[in-house]
């Protein structure tokens, strides 16, 4: 069951994000590597967006938390009770997505607060935040997630049709860039974000060789149930998951493959992912 110290709830709070190195440990990251890239439905429900750069950002998004992996994952105790610990209330879940960056054809996002848009569907308050777990290493060669330090406490910014994307208002997020520290946010495959809804992001594409995948598990909190129906949900109460489930799950996805579950080989790719990052 996940705790945090009151300085990592209060850098949150400063900040805007917060970074858990090794949230999933070796096995787990493990786990979620192999099976997302042998999930049939990540590539025939994936879509393409385009990045106005000659990029494609490619997405997989679902509503539902349900008895899969990727729902044990959403619903475990160390998710849920970290959100639950920064935000100060009960969160429920508001979707899940896979995002995809491919080697040398990912494409970029542009400067964008997530409440940007989920204001659209009749959220009142900004209480609303991500978890983004590293699949893949996140590195600047592969386009990791930036963030503007501190950004959250501006509120939201307008958000249109800016060039060849939608995003955040680009003369206010140029004026913040001036005053606010940019941060590269270099992950290893099962470390994991946790950021504000209000918190400006963005990406490079990924120029490497290495695919970039993250799983990005979104909440919303009790207080703030939309007051319209949107493609999200209502509240509706998780039900949690020990974190001991993702590993049970993991042992049955690959239980028929003896190569996968080699302890030595997960801990020297893991520390051979971390040096790199």
């Amino acid at each position: 069951m996940q705790s945090n110290s009151e300085e990592q709830v209060s850098a949150f709070r400063e900040d805007g994000y917060l970074i858990l190195r090794g949230l999933f440990d070796a096995e787990e990251a493990g786990i979620l590597r192999e099976a997302a890239k042998a999930e049939s439905a990540f590539e025939e429900k994936a879509y393409d967006l385009d990045d106005g750069e000659g990029g494609q950002q490619r997405l997989v998004l679902w509503n539902s938390a349900g008895e899969d992996l990727w729902g044990a994952i959403a619903r475990s105790e160390r998710i849920v009770n970290t959100m639950e610990q920064l935000f100060d209330d009960e969160v429920y879940h508001y979707h899940s997505k896979m995002s995809i960056k491919q080697p040398r054809t990912g494409g970029a996002w542009a400067w964008h607060q997530d409440y940007g848009y989920w204001y659209q569907n009749g959220c009142i308050w900004p209480d609303m935040g991500s978890a983004f777990i590293a699949v893949d290493p996140n590195t600047r060669k592969n386009g990791c997630l930036q963030v503007l330090k501190g950004s959250h406490k501006m509120g939201r910014i307008e958000h249109g049709k800016f060039g060849d994307q939608t995003g955040a208002d680009p003369e206010r997020v140029e004026a913040a860039e001036k005053v606010m520290e940019r941060m590269y946010v270099e992950l290893a495959p099962g470390d994991t974000l946790f950021f504000h809804g209000n918190l400006l992001h963005r990406s490079d594409q990924n120029t490497s060789n290495d695919p970039r995948w993250s799983l990005i598990c979104c909440y919303n909190t009790k207080h703030n149930n939309p007051y319209k129906e949107s493609h999200h949900p209502f509240y509706s109460p998780i039900d949690k998951l020990p974190d001991g489930a993702i590993k049970e799950m993991g042992s049955k996805l690959f239980e028929q493959s003896s190569d996968f579950w080699n302890p030595a080989k997960d801990a020297t790719t893991g520390a051979a992912e971390k040096s790199s990052s």
